[in-house]
C-alpha cells in the first residue's frame, strides 16, 4: 500500500500498541498532525501547554505501565524543548519514544529557520536516535526504536523525521508487533546490542555462595527491581536470608512498606535502620542500583564493613562508583529466580532485634508539630487514607519529594512516580497527566511544592480541557525548601534567592485553568478540602491544595555530603 510518510508513521505507532501521543505541533510536523486527525478513532493525541510536559507525560505514562511512553514536538525549539525529559528518563531508564519534526532534507545543515541539530543534541542521553532521510526506512526506524527502548536496560529514543520525508509515498507493509518481527540485518544488530546480558552457572553459583555465607546480609534495592517486575522475588529473598530491605528513591514499592524487613530510605535522607545496617552489615547485595552519590556519600565509607554483590542488568554498572567482589549481569527478574532455586532454606540472620530497635529511632522532627502550618507527615498520611492504597504516587523535587517518599505507605511497585536521577523541577504535573491517562481508574495525586509548581502549572490547562482528574497538592512554604535547608545547616542561613514569598495565588491560579482551588493552614481545613476535593475528583475535575507549611520544615534524617551514612543529623 502507497501511504505518506506521516500515515506510515502513525500506522507503525499503531502496530506497537501506542494509543496515546504527548505533544505540541509547529510547522515541521504539519504532516504528522493532519495525519492523527485523520486517525483521531484509533489513536489519541494529547495538547499539552508546553513540550516538556510532553516527555514528562509520555515518562509518567510509560513508569506507571511498563509500557513505552511517545511525545512528538516540531523542529528547533520545540525538539530542544524535550531535552529536559529525555535526560530525565534516561537516567531513570524509563523506555520512551520521542518523536521530532525537522526542516526538509534538502535543508538540513544549512541553519535554515527552526533547524537544530537535535540527533547530536541528545545523542549523549539516549540510547539510540535516527534521522529518516529515505521514507522507506521509516516503518522498521520505527519499530527498532520500540526494540531499543525495551530491550536490556529500558530508556529513551528519537526519531528525527524531516518535514518532506513525512510528505512523500512509500510502500507500507504491515508487520507484527513482537520484537521477532524485525528481521532485518540492521535490526538483528540492535538487537545484539541491546539484548540483556547473558549470566552464567558460576555467576549464579558464585552468589548463592556468598548468600549462604552471610551471617548480616542487607539488601540495597533499586529501581531496575520494578523494571523487571522482580518484587516477588526480591521479597522472597529477603524472607529467605531474613536480611533488611532498603530502597533508593526509585527503589520505593519495590518491597511493601509495612513489610517487616523493609526498612526504608537508604542514602542521604535514610532511614536510621536502612544508613546503620549496610555500615553494619558483613555482605551488602545491591539489586538494580546504580550506587548514586546520593545514596553512598563517601564512597569511600560507604558499606565499609561489607563485600558487595551486584546484581544489574548493565554491565557498565558494575565497579563504576562502588568495587563488587562478585556481580551477576542479566534481567533481575530472571537472576533472582536462579538464585532462589539454589540457595538453601530459610535460616535466621545475625541481626537478631537490632533493625527492630533502629526502625524505632526517629527523628524528632517527624512528630513535633510547630504552632504554624501544617506538618508534612500530616498532609501526607492523611491525604493516603483518603485515597487508599490504590493511588499512584508523582512527586516534583525538593523537600515535598523526599517527604512523600518517607511517609507516603507506598504497597506496590509502579505506584512511586519520581525524577530521581536527574532530579527535574517540573516533572510533577506532566507525569501525573501521562499516568492518570494510563490508568483511568485509579486516584493520581502529586505532591509538589511551591518552587517546583511554578515550573509546570500551566499544564493544569491541559487537565481542565480533557478532564483530567488529578489531585494537586502544594506543600507552599514560600521558599525553596530544600536548598533553604543547606543555606540553614551549612551556609549560616544566609537566604540567597530561596524566599518565594510573592505571586501567584495558586488557588485563583487553578480556578481560572478551570480546576478547583483550596486554601488550608489548619488540620480541620485540610480534612474539610479533601472531602470535598474526592467529589470533585470522582466527578472528573482536577483539584489544588495549597497547603501552608512552615519554611523551616526539614528533611530529615540527613547525612551531610561527604560524610558517613551512620552520621545523621536527627
Amino acid at each position: 500500500m502507497q501511504y505518506t510518510g506521516a500515515r506510515i508513521l502513525v500506522e507503525a505507532l499503531i502496530e506497537q500498541g501506542v494509543d496515546t501521543i504527548f505533544g505540541y505541533p509547529g510547522g515541521a510536523v504539519l504532516f504528522i498532525y493532519d495525519e492523527l486527525y485523520r486517525q483521531k478513532d484509533r489513536i489519541r493525541h494529547i495538547l499539552v501547554s508546553h513540550e516538556q510536559h510532553a516527555v514528562h507525560a509520555a515518562d509518567g505514562y510509560a513508569r506507571s505501565t511498563g509500557k513505552v511512553g511517545v511525545c512528538i514536538a516540531t523542529s528547533g525549539p520545540g525538539a530542544t524543548n524535550l531535552v529536559t525529559g529525555i535526560a530525565t528518563a534516561a537516567m531513570d531508564s524509563t523506555p520512551l519514544v520521542a518523536i521530532t519534526g525537522n526542516v526538509g532534507t534538502a535543508l538540513l545543515g544549512k541553519d535554515s529557520f527552526q533547524e537544530v541539530d537535535i540527533t547530536g543534541i541528545t545523542m549523549p542521553m539516549v540510547k539510540h536516535n535516527w534521522i529518516v532521510k529515505d521514507v522507506q526506512d521509516l516503518a522498521e526506524v520505527v519499530r527498532e526504536a520500540f526494540l531499543v527502548a525495551v530491550s536490556g536496560r529500558p530508556g529513551p529514543v528519537l526519531i528525527d523525521l524531516p518535514r518532506d520525508v513525512s510528505a512523500c509515498m512509500g510502500e507500507w507493509t504491515p508487520g507484527a508487533v513482537s520484537r521477532d518481527s524485525v528481521r532485518s540485518p540492521r535490526a538483528a544488530r540492535f538487537t545484539q546490542r541491546f539484548a540483556s546480558p547473558t549470566f552464567t552457572e558460576e555467576d549464579i553459583n558464585r552468589a548463592v555462595a556468598m548468600l549462604t555465607e552471610a551471617k548480616q546480609p542487607v539488601i540495597y534495592a533499586g529501581g531496575g527491581v520494578i523494571l523487571s517486575g522482580a518484587s516477588e522475588e526480591l521479597r522472597l529473598l529477603a524472607e529467605r536470608l531474613h536480611a533488611p530491605v532498603s530502597v533508593s528513591l526509585m527503589g520505593v514499592g519495590a518491597m511493601p512498606y509495612d513489610h517487616p524487613l523493609h526498612t526504608g530510605l537508604l542514602g542521604m535522607h535514610g532511614t536510621v535502620a536502612s544508613n546503620r545496617a549496610v555500615q553494619q552489615g558483613d555482605l551488602l547485595i545491591a539489586i538494580g542500583a546504580r550506587f548514586s552519590d546520593r545514596v553512598t556519600s563517601s564512597t569511600a565509607q560507604f558499606a565499609r564493613n561489607a563485600q558487595v554483590l551486584h546484581f544489574d542488568i548493565d554491565p557498565a554498572e558494575v565497579n563504576k562508583n562502588v568495587e563488587a567482589e562478585a556481580w551477576v549481569v542479566g534481567d533481575i527478574q530472571k537472576t533472582l529466580t536462579r538464585v532462589l532455586e539454589k540457595l538453601p532454606s530459610k535460616r535466621e540472620s545475625l541481626w537478631n532485634g537490632d533493625i527492630a530497635a533502629w526502625k524505632a529511632l526517629l527523628p524528632p522532627a517527624y512528630t513535633q508539630e510547630r504552632s504554624e502550618g501544617l506538618h508534612p507527615r500530616f498532609i501526607i498520611q492523611e491525604t493516603a487514607r483518603a485515597l487508599g492504597t490504590e493511588a499512584l504516587v508523582v512527586t516534583d523535587v525538593g523537600q515535598h519529594q523526599m517527604w512523600a517518599a518517607q511517609f507516603y505507605p507506598i504497597t506496590r511497585p509502579r505506584t512511586f512516580l519520581s525524577s530521581g536521577g536527574l532530579g527535574t523541577m517540573g516533572f510533577g504535573l506532566g507525569a501525573a497527566e501521562g499516568a492518570k491517562i494510563a490508568n483511568p481508574g485509579k486516584p493520581v495525586v502529586l505532591f509538589t511544592g511551591d518552587g517546583s509548581f511554578r515550573m509546570n502549572c500551566a499544564e493544569m490547562g491541559t487537565l481542565a480541557a480533557y478532564g483530567i482528574p488529578v489531585l494537586i497538592l502544594v506543600l507552599n512554604n514560600h521558599v525553596l525548601g530544600m536548598v533553604r535547608q543547606w543555606q540553614t545547616l551549612f551556609y549560616e542561613k544566609r537566604y540567597a534567592e530561596t524566599v518565594l514569598d510573592r505571586p501567584p495565588d495558586f488557588v485563583k491560579l487553578a480556578e481560572a485553568y478551570g480546576l478547583r482551588g483550596f486554601r488550608v493552614a489548619t488540620k480541620e481545613e485540610f480534612r474539610a478540602a479533601l472531602d470535598k476535593a474526592l467529589g470533585e475528583l470522582q466527578g472528573g475535575r482536577g483539584v489544588l491544595l495549597d497547603a501552608f507549611v512552615h519554611p523551616d520544615e526539614q528533611v530529615l534524617p540527613m547525612v551531610p555530603g561527604g560524610k558517613p551514612l551512620d552520621e545523621q543529623i536527627l
